[in-house]
């Protein structure tokens, strides 16, 4: 019998592997996710998948209904608006303090953040429909690095939280024809030229260009209630 111990340490492994296959969109939006299917997949009981479940809901990466069991969340027009309106407030505000507060050693790691998302392909050979774990790691630290120097925690943890509420909209919709066709990477690099320059007004207006890009993107991947799939004009 598995001590107490490996018990906790199996649900935090296996917590971990369906909140990224949960962002690699292996299931659809609305989707169920049952226990027992779960627990064959992952080679696990079925106590250690619902306590994984529970701790995702818990994060808002699986909704749970009562008497009906846990699933995907769904996508949300009013939603996806509003998480994009708050995140280009709060970063582009952290951004802003992260530029007058920042030293060379946060410029320094900045560069390689950049560095290393530049040259980390974005899609995979094997799956070019969808971005690539390694491309989505090396993403999610760069616009971190981004706002690091700022200092202010509540704005750091809000917006990792943010974050993670909006890859689920921009992983989903990764094989729509706009995602691909986008220039991601001069957009990278346009909001780190502009924030090494010290120019914070035009960072945080081309980090908030980025987060609506993304925006327009996924109301026209087809995916979000209520909004017609087509390619952006």
């Amino acid at each position: 019998m598995p001590t107490p111990q490996k018990t906790r340490q199996r649900i935090v492994g296996v917590h971990e592997l369906i909140r990224a296959d949960v962002l690699r969109g292996r299931w659809m939006p609305g989707e169920k996710l049952q226990p027992i299917t779960l627990s064959e997949h992952y080679k696990t009981s079925t106590t250690v998948i619902r306590e994984a479940l529970t701790r995702l809901a818990g994060e808002k990466f699986v909704t749970v209904e009562p008497n009906r069991g846990f699933f995907v969340p769904t996508l949300s027009l009013a939603e996806l608006r509003d998480l994009t309106e708050v995140r280009c407030r709060i970063e582009g505000l952290g951004l802003e303090l992260a530029i007058d507060r920042g030293d060379l050693v946060w410029e320094s790691g900045l560069i390689a953040a950049h560095h290393q998302l530049s040259r980390t392909p974005r899609r995979g050979k094997n799956d070019p429909q969808h971005v690539a774990e390694a491309w989505t790691e090396a993403h999610r630290a760069f616009h971190a690095k981004l706002i690091e120097a700022c200092a202010v925690p509540v704005i750091l943890e809000v917006s990792r939280q943010l974050a993670d509420s909006t890859e689920l909209y921009r992983q989903w919709a990764a094989p729509s024809a706009a995602a691909g066709e986008r220039d991601v990477e001069a957009e990278h690099r346009a909001i780190l030229d502009a924030t090494l320059a010290h120019d914070a007004r035009l960072a945080s207006e081309l980090l908030t260009r980025h987060y609506t890009t993304t925006l327009d993107i996924v109301l026209h991947s087809g995916l979000v209630d209520g909004v017609e799939g087509s390619d952006p004009a």
